[in-house]
C-alpha cells in the first residue's frame, strides 16, 4: 500500500469575529455557514469536520477564548482541501472575511498529517498552530504556502508526537517526508 493512502490531512483555522455571532454584522456569515459546511461535506476528498450538535463548531472554545471561532477538518490530501478552499463556493465566503473578522497578525491556519482514521482534537490543533507560529512550516505543522508531503514515518512516532506538547528534537530530526 502506498504510504500516502495511510495518511489524511488535518487542518485548523481560527478567526476573531468583529462582533458577536448573533450581531447583524455577522448575519450573512452565519447564514452562509450551513451551506458552506454542506458544500465541504459533499466535496471530493472530504473526510470529517469538527462540529457540535448544532452542525458547526462556533460554540467550541479555542485557545481558552470564547472570542475566537475554530474550524477543523480532515481531508484525503492537500489537493482535495485546496480545491475546496480555493476553487469552490467557499471562495466567495473567504473574500468577505475582512468584513466579518479582525485581521490576524499571527498564523491562523495550520495543516498536518494524521494517520488515516485519526481525528484531531482542539488541544492538538492549538499545539500545531502554536508550533507553526513559533517555528514556521515543519512536518509537525505547515501552511498551504510551505506544505509537506505525507510522511513515511511509522505510526508509533506519530503517536509520540501527538502525545507531546511540542515536537521533541530527536523525533522531528528523524521525521522525514518523502519528496
Amino acid at each position: 500500500m502506498e504510504a500516502r493512502t495511510l495518511w489524511e490531512l488535518a487542518q485548523v483555522n481560527i478567526a476573531r469575529p468583529l462582533e458577536s455571532l448573533d450581531s447583524p454584522l455577522l448575519a450573512e456569515f452565519m447564514a452562509a455557514l450551513t451551506p458552506i459546511n454542506a458544500l465541504a461535506d459533499a466535496a471530493p476528498g472530504f473526510v470529517w469536520r469538527l462540529q457540535t450538535d448544532d452542525g458547526d463548531a462556533t460554540a467550541i472554545p479555542v485557545f481558552g477564548s470564547t472570542e475566537l471561532i475554530v474550524n477543523m477538518s480532515v481531508w484525503r490530501d492537500l489537493e482535495s482541501l485546496g480545491q475546496f478552499v480555493f476553487k469552490s463556493g467557499h471562495v466567495e465566503v473567504m473574500r468577505r472575511r475582512r468584513s466579518w473578522f479582525a485581521p490576524m497578525t499571527d498564523a491562523y491556519t495550520a495543516l498536518w498529517w494524521v494517520p488515516a482514521g485519526v481525528r484531531p482534537t482542539v488541544p492538538e490543533a492549538e499545539n500545531r498552530l502554536a508550533s507553526l507560529r513559533s517555528r514556521g512550516s515543519t512536518p509537525y505543522a505547515f501552511s498551504f504556502r510551505s506544505p509537506f508531503p505525507a510522511p513515511s514515518a511509522p505510526f508509533e512516532i506519530v503517536e509520540q508526537i501527538r502525545s507531546d506538547d511540542e515536537t521533541p528534537a530527536e523525533i522531528s530530526a528523524d521525521w522525514r517526508c518523502p519528496v
